[in-house]
């Protein structure tokens, strides 16, 4: 009797880890959007230098010419994957032109699409052209000869790429969004990055008229990886661990009672 009502207790504690586990263990969910208040940008820089800094969740917009560079800086922490998308809205004549977005991490690196369409060619007459680009995780840590996406600053730059001589310098619009999904502990290194890669020099100025670092962060800081879901299942892991360790020895112990000394 006292070694079933003690199975029956680990048994309860083991339940109870379960279902406080339960929502760790549900698949990560996008992370939450900025809400557009009236303050995105409605401009784009034209290089590296003077690249128009935005939020994720943000849809920023800009008016240009069709062979101009267009540029836009937004930050990304470890253990997101961010799609990046913009739309370009076309004069109403305009041959077959094709475009392109390209991104870049802080160390102006340009980073590999993991799936999505990053070029592509407006035939004549279509009134636009949708891009899309899915990066790989940033990652909290890398070795130095990687080129793995890591915390910091990166860039978007949309041109078009080709087009014909008569449609050079016709005006057109572009729109752009970055979002980004939290994949969590499946992404997490044992390592971080001393300061995340936030380079250049941004249009800003303090008070005493200096130039300063560019100040794109996420919304709550740099986390540099230190947190993941995986300390949630070490702990849990640890824990269960223990509770077995218990029930066996109640299983094995045995019962019975010692015979009485003669």
């Amino acid at each position: 009797m006292r070694t079933t009502r003690k199975l029956g207790a680990v048994a309860g504690v083991l339940l109870a880890l379960g279902l406080a586990a339960g929502p760790a263990a549900a698949g990560p969910s996008p992370s939450p959007s900025a809400s557009d208040d009236g303050k995105a940008p409605t401009q784009a820089g034209t290089s590296f230098r003077t690249a128009t800094e935005i939020e994720q969740g943000q849809d920023a917009t800009a008016s240009g010419s069709t062979g101009d560079y267009l540029y836009w800086a937004f930050p990304a922490d470890a253990g997101q994957r961010p799609t990046v998308r913009a739309t370009v809205k076309l004069p109403d004549t305009h041959g077959a032109q094709s475009w392109q977005i390209d991104v870049y991490d802080g160390l102006r690196r340009r980073q590999s699409c993991q799936y999505g369409s990053a070029t592509r060619t407006a035939e004549q007459g279509t009134v636009g052209v949708e891009l899309a680009c899915v990066l790989r995780t940033v990652r909290a840590w890398s070795e130095p000869w990687a080129d793995d996406p890591l915390p910091g600053t990166y860039y978007i730059r949309l041109t078009s790429v080709e087009l014909g001589s008569a449609d050079l310098g016709k005006p057109v619009s572009a729109q752009v969004r970055v979002d980004s999904k939290d994949i969590g502990g499946a992404a997490a290194v044992d390592g971080s990055l001393a300061k995340p890669l936030v380079p250049g020099i941004a249009v800003a100025s303090d008070d005493s008229g200096s130039a300063v670092l560019s100040s794109t962060e996420p919304k709550d800081g740099w986390t540099s990886g230190w947190w993941s879901d995986r300390w949630v299942w070490t702990a849990v892991g640890g824990a269960l661990a223990a509770l077995a360790g218990v029930g066996g020895y109640a299983l094995t112990r045995g019962t019975g009672r010692r015979p009485a000394s003669s």
